[in-house]
């Protein structure tokens, strides 16, 4: 059932459906907060009485193109749209201590967020045909009450719950605002804020902005600040001549890269299972010290760290003497990005040369450039790079890429040693208690292989999600394995070519 379908039923008959009998749901009224008339969404009336300060009710959204970002993902899910669910983006947000936590309080301030931000007010409506985002200057979001557990003492397991219900379902990028919004109460106080967002008009970078911006409205009341650019703000940029040359000039550079690379980057292994795509999960504390380790040790990112990594794994398994890693580039350190909320990101393209068989130690610095070579050219219109001739590799047609994606999803990037057993037999012990285990499985993806890596207690998680008929369930939990190995070992010497 979807959340329409649940907000629907609950609304009908308090007492039946989905939702449990504590819970309920209520809306949250919005406007925009540039708009100093107040605008009354359930009036009747297509004009107000004369002098109240009020405006029309029917109010037309502001249209404009879909973003750069907005077409990859269009694309994405119209190629794939069972995986739709896999972009919903959930996050957890304790109340602070000094804010108020009535629930009239925190329905203010995520009301507010909501009239700050208008991509919190943007949907993707087709018309003619044609995709589009249509910014709504007022409404009414539905958010759920769900009451903590007797046992449940600050909210956080119900919460969790709550942020795996409320993600449950794909978005519908027409018809739903791009946030679900849900308030966890203890004793009658708000404890916790879940919110799960739709990717159609944020990023990760946007989705930091807003829970900042959450925080601070809970503790004020109100943000003086500027707001950073909007979708429908980027949107405007990206038609201006200087970003359409921009697209040409990076697109370019897309086609000199899949020059360089193979057809293939693994081989054919065995006839596909069904469903075909496998999911694995590693779980390891030893190489979350051992990233640590090395990125101190080399002054290099953990990023960098673990993008050399998966290069050495695909370049011992595919024998490539150049290798091509996918990786999301988030654009937000272009001109006027750094507070947008907005779907910036977009794939890179990172090319590896390993033709002079580096130790670990000296391709680092060689995947550090191919990583910038990538960040550099990785905002362009995708219909220009879907235009390209298939020559290049570049899969414009329904179909999965030979080469591998790698995203770092990591929130917490530091490299804080403190308190951890660093030393190499402790680091090695740390190994007895990784975990392995598997995913739901998927019967269509974009990518052969796929490496994600994202926080964990104390640890890394490493999911790769791997075509079965080129990595077989034994072999993609090998890679894994392999990739947490190959942290350790290199924490502790140089590894020569071939990094053993």
């Amino acid at each position: 059932m979807s959340v329409h379908e649940e907000v629907a039923l609950a609304r009908k008959s308090p007492t039946h459906g989905p939702p449990p009998p504590a819970d309920e749901w209520i809306d949250i009224e919005f406007a925009d907060a540039d708009i100093d008339a107040v605008v009354d969404v359930a009036a009747d009336e297509d004009v107000a009485a004369e002098g109240t300060g009020r405006r029309r009710a029917g109010t037309p959204d502001r249209t404009a193109p879909l973003t750069w970002g907005q077409w990859a993902l269009r694309f994405g899910v119209e190629r794939y749209p069972a995986n739709r669910i896999l972009i919903n983006m959930r996050r957890v947000v304790p109340v602070p201590r000094r804010a108020p936590d009535g629930v009239d309080d925190v329905r203010r301030a995520v009301g507010a967020l909501v009239g700050r931000h208008s991509s919190l007010r943007t949907r993707m409506p087709v018309t003619d045909g044609r995709w589009h985002q249509a910014v709504a200057a007022a409404g009414r979001l539905p958010t759920l009450l769900a009451r903590a557990a007797a046992d449940d003492a600050d909210g956080t397991a119900t919460a969790r719950a709550v942020a795996d219900r409320l993600a449950a379902t794909a978005f519908d990028f027409a018809e739903e605002w791009p946030l679900r919004v849900a308030l966890v109460l203890v004793d009658g106080r708000v404890r916790q804020i879940v919110v799960v967002f739709s990717h159609t008009t944020v990023d990760f970078g946007a989705v930091e902005v807003l829970l900042r911006d959450l925080r601070l409205l809970l503790l004020r009341g109100t943000l003086d600040a500027p707001v950073g650019p909007q979708s429908i703000d980027v949107a405007g940029r990206e038609q201006d001549p200087r970003y359409r040359r921009r697209s040409i000039r990076c697109v370019a550079r897309w086609s000199t890269g899949f020059g360089r690379l193979t057809e293939q980057t693994l081989p054919w292994r065995a006839p596909p299972l069904e469903p075909r795509f496998r999911r694995a999960f590693l779980e390891s504390g030893a190489a979350d010290t051992a990233l640590r380790l090395l990125a101190s040790r080399h002054r290099v990112t953990s990023s960098t760290v673990l993008l050399t990594a998966t290069t050495v794994v695909l370049a011992r398994r595919s024998g490539n003497e150049v290798v091509g890693l996918y990786t999301m580039v988030s654009n937000r350190a272009l001109d006027g990005y750094r507070e947008a909320v907005a779907n910036l990101a977009q794939l890179g393209l990172a090319v590896v040369d390993l033709a002079d068989r580096p130790s670990f130690a000296n391709l680092l610095p060689t995947v550090w450039r191919a990583a910038l070579d990538a960040y550099r050219h990785a905002y362009y219109d995708p219909s220009d790079l879907r235009r390209t001739p298939e020559s290049t590799g570049y899969p414009s047609a329904p179909g999965t890429s030979p080469h591998c994606y790698f995203n770092d999803i990591r929130l917490a990037t530091d490299l804080d040693l403190f308190g951890r057993a660093t030393s190499e037999a402790e680091v090695r012990a740390a190994m007895t208690g990784t975990t392995f285990s598997w995913l739901e499985h998927l019967d269509d993806f974009p990518w052969r292989t796929r490496v994600e890596v994202v926080d964990r207690p104390g640890a890394l998680g490493f999911i790769l999600t791997a075509d079965s008929a080129y990595l077989p369930p034994e072999e993609a939990e090998s890679f894994l394995r392999e990739l947490e190995q190959l942290l350790v070992d290199a924490a502790f010497r140089d590894l020569p070519w071939p990094w053993e």
